[in-house]
């Protein structure tokens, strides 16, 4: 308030009126923003402690507020949350499907704002593919190769992102295993359809311990299930009982 009347006054002495009112105006706005950034700063902050402990509503709950902000950070978390909660058990199949729709628009609006932003490129590629749930196979297929551009290109921005390097494991496991019927409609709709090994699949998934070892429950059931496809029982044996050991902490914890 001291700096303001300060301003205010250099305005009466150094101009006219009309000075006096942009150079108010110029202040205020200037306090505004600063107090926004810090505002974004702290939902932030409080976003990562409620994701931390679980609190999937109160999450989506605070930050559905800032579905219409600029900043990457905010959507891209929102699109998460949204998705969090479409994936609860006590979450209706109308607003689920809702949800699933509004994760992808969130997800990219944080591309939009901000294409270097790994974990907006992330979170398109698995909103995508969560869309393409509701659209069928033909879209889910031929939204296959974008999705994996994303992960991609996450993984460029940030290389020790265990998480995306998993999903990329996924994207090769399901193509792996992917039934004739489904080959099928992929030749239809690429001259050269994506295809990828079990090899691939565990090489990712691999990598993606290496980077953060024990720190996804689906990952380690993965390494089992890749290891049981190449006949390795042995190996197989070990990651799941890793994986039926992992201290079960989400709902997706528990079915895996």
């Amino acid at each position: 308030t001291q700096v303001l009347r300060k301003s205010l006054h250099r305005g009466v002495v150094l101009s006219t009126g009309s000075f006096l009112v942009y150079e108010a105006h110029k202040l205020i706005s200037g306090f505004a923003e600063v107090h926004a950034s810090f505002k974004v700063e702290d939902v932030i902050e409080q976003a990562d402690y409620l994701y931390g402990s679980g609190e999937t509503e109160k999450l989506y709950r605070l930050l559905v507020q800032h579905k219409n902000s600029d900043d990457a950070e905010l959507l891209w978390r929102l699109a998460r949350s949204s998705r969090d909660l479409a994936q609860l058990g006590s979450t209706s199949a109308e607003e689920k499907k809702k949800l699933t729709y509004d994760s992808l628009e969130y997800a990219k609006k944080a591309l939009e704002k901000n294409e270097s932003n790994f974990a907006a490129h992330k979170w398109y590629g698995i909103c995508l593919s969560d869309v393409g749930d509701y659209e069928g196979i033909k879209t889910k297929i031929g939204n296959a190769i974008i999705i994996k551009e994303h992960f991609q290109r996450a993984i460029e921005l940030n290389p020790k992102d265990a998480t995306t390097i998993h999903l990329i494991g996924i994207w090769c496991y399901s193509f792996a295993e992917m039934p004739w019927y489904q080959r099928k409609i992929a030749a239809t709709l690429f001259a050269t359809p994506p295809t990828s090994t079990f090899q691939e699949a565990l090489r990712y998934f691999h990598m993606a311990e290496e980077a953060d070892p024990n720190f996804y429950s689906k990952n380690l059931l993965f390494l089992g299930k890749t290891y049981l496809k190449l006949n390795n029982k042995k190996m197989a044996l070990l990651w799941l009982s890793k994986a039926k050991e992992y201290p079960a902490q989400t709902e997706e914890d528990k079915q895996v």
